[in-house]
């Protein structure tokens, strides 16, 4: 996978560089996400697709990049350790341009909801990006988790990029008895089972798999194609979830504008002034 520099409003295109004789292009946009509670897939008209896309897009917005070309050879964004660290550090240590065009930012004007039984996701009008978490699981690893936090000013770098995805012990025998997650193993994901945590080194940090949520939800949030004014608060939820809030929102026209930034709401965006010691903590 490489990932291009693009001109203003080019936006964050996929394109399948292994595809011959179709179209092989796949904007990063909430209306071509084939909804699944495992992960965020793209998937254009002529049946192409690119699947596990929310950890690169997680590490784009985090970093303020909202213009990127990015060529894939195969139908899954890399895993790599499960978290969206190796792509943030990649994009700090290369080194990013700020482009003359003016920014504009999707703006909630008013709350919108989503609920799928006590499991919720919720969009509220806030000044800049701000997101609230809350997980409960039975095992005793997990527990319920809450954690609330801006967005703003490099935050995502040094608190949450890191975070990597997670699942139960009977979720990969589960998989694997349907052939699925052969590839996986406990270095690109944290398994638990009971109150045990499999993988080597133990957690990052002790709340991280709400963390890892929270991470999740920026990058499928960053396929609303414009930066996200607003507060987003989820309950259970999850890709799906939150794909199906970002159709609920542009289905009602009262409910969001396009709004161009000053300068100021610029420097208050996921990414704005990010640099490398905002992620030597967790590096």
């Amino acid at each position: 996978m490489e990932i291009c520099p693009a001109p203003a409003d080019h936006g964050i295109l996929f394109t399948r560089t292994d595809v011959k004789g179709t179209d092989a292009r796949l904007p990063a946009r909430w209306d071509l996400v084939d909804r699944s509670p495992l992960c965020s897939r793209l998937l254009n008209a002529e049946g192409v697709s690119v699947s596990t896309v929310e950890h690169i897009m997680a590490a784009l917005s985090g970093c303020g990049v909202h213009n990127a070309l990015i060529l894939i050879d195969g139908p899954e964004v890399p895993i790599l350790d499960g978290s969206a660290l190796p792509f943030v550090r990649k994009l700090i240590n290369t080194g990013l341009k700020t482009l003359s065009s003016p920014l504009q930012a999707v703006e909630v004007l008013k709350t919108v909801e989503i609920r799928n039984g006590d499991a919720f996701a919720r969009l509220e009008p806030s000044d800049c990006l701000e997101i609230d978490f809350s997980i409960d699981f039975n095992e005793a690893a997990i527990g319920r988790q809450t954690r609330s936090m801006s967005l703003a000013n490099g935050a995502f770098a040094r608190e949450l990029c890191d975070s990597r995805t997670f699942c139960r012990q009977s979720d990969v025998d589960a998989m694997r008895a349907q052939g699925l997650a052969l590839g996986g193993t406990t270095r690109n994901a944290v398994v638990f089972d009971g109150d045990n945590v499999l993988s080597p080194g133990g957690l990052r940090h002790k709340d991280e798999p709400v963390r890892h949520k929270m991470l999740d939800a920026l990058g499928d949030l960053a396929l609303a194609g414009a930066p996200i004014l607003g507060r987003y608060v989820g309950h259970k939820s999850g890709h799906a979830m939150t794909n199906t809030l970002l159709r609920a929102l542009f289905a009602d026209e009262n409910a969001w504008q396009l709004k161009s930034l000053t300068a100021e709401q610029q420097a208050n965006l996921p990414g704005a002034g990010v640099n490398l010691a905002d992620i030597c903590a967790v590096a």
